[in-house]
């Protein structure tokens, strides 16, 4: 299996945070078979919203909930 990461981003109550205020509005970036290619495309979104603060990007390891254990 790879190790696929998912990329995306939305607007949050507070920056330090990861409570995204509208579910509705995430921008899901794409899912990527390897760590580096999530983190291009995560420093690209993050870099077009770098002057609203409120605007929050992630990598999340798929990879890993779907197994825990590995």
């Amino acid at each position: 299996m790879s190790k696929m990461h998912l990329v995306f981003g939305g607007r949050v109550k507070d920056p330090r945070g990861l409570e995204f205020v509208d579910l509705k509005n995430i921008d899901i970036v794409g899912i990527y078979p390897d760590y580096k290619s999530a983190e291009t495309a995560w420093r690209g979104a993050a870099q077009r919203t770098v002057d609203d603060a409120e605007m929050k990007y992630v990598v999340v390891h798929l990879h890993r909930l779907l197994e825990p254990d590995a």
